[in-house]
């Protein structure tokens, strides 16, 4: 199919997000060794359908979520459209799978990925198509280790370099300003790769780097999981972890488009939501004591940094 002078195969896309859902889910479910993902088939209101994944209450994993769609619209929501305006009144196809990891070790990084192909259709005639794909993924530790931080953007380096040399300067710097929480100045956590938008490479390229960024979401991952998982924790630090995911749950329901973006076009709310931690609290005025290793996430992990 030709969109914009560029030959796509939007049949491949969908082959490769299904596959990567299933791969992710096997992969995971095997390094928690007790608990096996559910599998929730849906329709979506206005077309299309989707594949959600959950995993409960493991041994490694308090709550994961996998989640593939392919929906389409009558209208582009205006989460979609608040950067281009010239899209607005489109209908609209959409495809991605999206995960987040909540572990249960505090000493465990939250983890979310997203890997994502959207077509904005033309209106009239003689207008074209637009198509675009974006994602990334981020990781949001709560008792930061540098080793396990210098591997994951080492990671997304190795990732970026063949397809150029500014790209993980570019899409990083993008992370660092996308999950940043402006009524609390700080960052989500220590970023990663985030970009949107990405067509100007033509299709074939644009693909092999989504693909690229889906697969290495893994290898980035799954080392720090396997080092941290059986380090020994106590109630303090489960306490901090509680009080950090508040911060998930801020950023997730006041700036995320992709969250916007469900919630808009009339998906699934079970599904759109899957990211919520399972256990979450709230305390008024917290401040970690001064020298204390919760304190060193705020002094040296919150601001973006190079790795």
């Amino acid at each position: 199919m030709q969109y914009g002078f560029q030959q796509i195969d939007k049949e491949a896309v969908k082959c490769f997000l299904q596959s990567l859902q299933d791969v992710i889910c096997d992969v995971l479910a095997r390094e928690d060794g007790s608990a096996a993902f559910n599998a929730d088939l849906w329709h979506h209101q206005t077309g299309g359908y989707g594949r959600s994944c959950v995993l409960i209450n493991g041994m490694v994993f308090e709550q994961v979520g996998v989640n593939f769609c392919h929906v389409f619209g009558d209208k582009m929501p205006s989460s979609a459209t608040s950067d281009r305006p010239e899209l607005v009144g489109r209908s609209f196809e959409a495809m991605g799978v999206s995960l987040v990891v909540h572990p249960k070790n505090p000493y465990v990084p939250t983890s979310h990925a997203n890997v994502r192909f959207f077509i904005a259709e033309a209106r009239k005639k003689g207008e074209l198509p637009v198509w675009w794909f974006g994602g990334g993924f981020d990781l949001t530790p709560f008792y930061p280790i540098d080793e396990d931080c210098e591997h994951w953007h080492q990671t997304a380096k190795d990732i970026c370099q063949p397809f150029g040399k500014l790209v993980y300067a570019e899409h990083k710097a993008w992370c660092d300003n996308y999950f940043y929480l402006p009524h609390r100045d700080e960052t989500r956590g220590i970023g990663g790769l985030f970009f949107d938008d990405l067509n100007q490479w033509g299709f074939d390229d644009c693909f092999a780097y989504i693909r690229a960024v889906g697969e290495g979401f893994l290898d980035a991952y799954l080392p720090i999981v396997q080092k941290r998982k059986l380090v020994q924790y106590g109630e303090r630090e489960r306490q901090f972890q509680l009080y950090r995911r508040g911060r998930y749950v801020e950023f997730n329901l006041i700036y995320d488009r992709g969250t916007l973006f469900g919630l808009q076009s009339g998906g699934r709310t079970e599904s759109i939501l899957m990211s919520m931690p399972p256990l979450v609290k709230w305390e008024y005025g917290f401040e970690p004591k001064q020298g204390s290793p919760e304190a060193k996430l705020y002094a040296n992990y919150l601001t973006p940094r190079e790795w």
